[in-house]
C-alpha cells in the first residue's frame, strides 16, 4: 500500500518508516520537518496539517492515511483541538475528496485517562479525559465516527499507551507499547478488510497489562513484546502507587491542570 503517515519526523512516525517498508508499504511522510533533518528516506511532503493545500497534496495518490501529526503536551483547549481534531478533519475531507477508504489515527489514553484501575479497560468505557490534549483526542475519534457513517470509510484509533524503546517506570510496565509492537498495530490498522470504526488499545502484550487487547487481536494486531523483560531495571518511586491508580498515570495529577484558555 501506499501510506501517507503525518507526523513521520516524530519518534512514532520514525519507527514507521523504518518498519512499515519491510512489511511491503510505500511511504509518503508529512512533517512540518524536513525529510533530512527527520532522518526520513521515503517520499516525503513539508508543511502543516492545518493546511488545507498541503494536505490535498499528500493524500492525492495513497491508500491509506496514518494520522500521527499533533502537539503531544498539554495546550490550551483551542490549541488542542486545532492540532488533534481540526488536523483530523483535513485529512478526512481530503481523504473523501480522493476515495482514501483508509485512516488509522494516533489516540490516546489520555482520551480516557481519568478511568481509575479498579478492573479491566475495555475499549467501551465512557471518554474520561484528563486533559485538554485527552478531549481533543475524543473529539478526533469522534469525526472519525462521523466519517465512517458518513462515507463508509475504514478508521481505527489506536489509543496509545507509553511509547518507548523500554518502560521506565512502574505504570509503564503495564502501558508500554514497543516500537516493533507499533509497527504491527498500525499494519494491521491498515490493512484489514473492514474495520469500520474500531478503536483498540495501544499497548504490548504486557503481563501486567490490564487493558483489553481483544478489539485489536480482532483486527489482526498480536503485540508479542512484553514490558516484564525489563522490570529488573525499573527503580520504584513514591509516586507509583499515584500514578498507577488511573489510566492516564501523571496527567490526572494537579499538575496537569490550567486553564482552557
Amino acid at each position: 500500500m501506499k501510506v501517507l503517515v503525518t507526523g513521520a519526523g516524530g519518534s512514532i512516525g520514525r519507527a514507521l518508516g523504518r518498519g512499515l517498508p519491510d512489511l511491503g508499504h510505500d511511504l509518503r511522510g508529512l512533517d512540518l520537518t524536513p525529510a533530512a533533518v527527520a532522518g526520513y528516506e521515503h517520499d516525503w511532503v513539508v508543511g502543516d496539517c492545518l493546511d488545507a493545500a498541503t494536505v490535498d497534496a499528500a493524500v492525492r495518490g495513497v491508500d491509506a492515511v496514518v494520522h500521527l501529526a499533533g502537539n503531544p503536551d498539554e495546550d490550551s483547549l483551542p490549541d488542542a483541538l486545532a492540532s488533534h481534531a481540526h488536523t483530523t478533519a483535513h485529512l478526512l475531507e481530503a481523504m473523501v475528496r480522493h476515495d482514501v477508504r483508509r485512516i488509522a489515527y494516533a489516540s490516546s489514553n489520555h482520551a480516557v485517562g481519568r478511568t481509575p484501575h479498579d478492573a479491566p479497560l475495555t475499549t467501551s468505557v465512557r471518554p474520561r479525559p484528563d486533559t485538554f490534549y485527552g478531549v481533543a483526542k475524543v473529539a478526533g475519534e469522534a469525526l472519525l465516527s462521523l466519517y465512517v457513517d458518513r462515507y463508509d470509510i475504514g478508521a481505527v484509533a489506536m489509543r496509545i499507551g507509553t511509547f518507548a524503546d523500554a518502560p521506565e517506570t512502574v505504570r509503564q510496565l503495564s502501558t508500554w507499547l514497543s516500537p516493533a509492537d507499533t509497527v504491527r498495530m498500525v499494519d494491521a490498522a491498515i490493512t484489514h478488510p473492514d474495520p469500520g470504526y474500531t478503536v483498540v488499545n495501544g499497548i504490548s502484550a504486557n503481563t501486567r497489562g490490564w487493558w483489553d487487547l481483544e478489539p485489536g487481536r480482532a483486527i489482526g494486531f498480536d503485540p508479542q513484546d512484553d514490558a516484564e523483560r525489563h522490570a529488573d531495571s525499573i527503580v520504584a518511586r513514591p509516586e507509583d502507587d499515584v500514578e498507577d491508580a488511573f489510566v492516564g498515570g501523571p496527567h490526572v495529577t494537579s499538575a496537569y491542570v490550567r486553564s482552557a484558555f
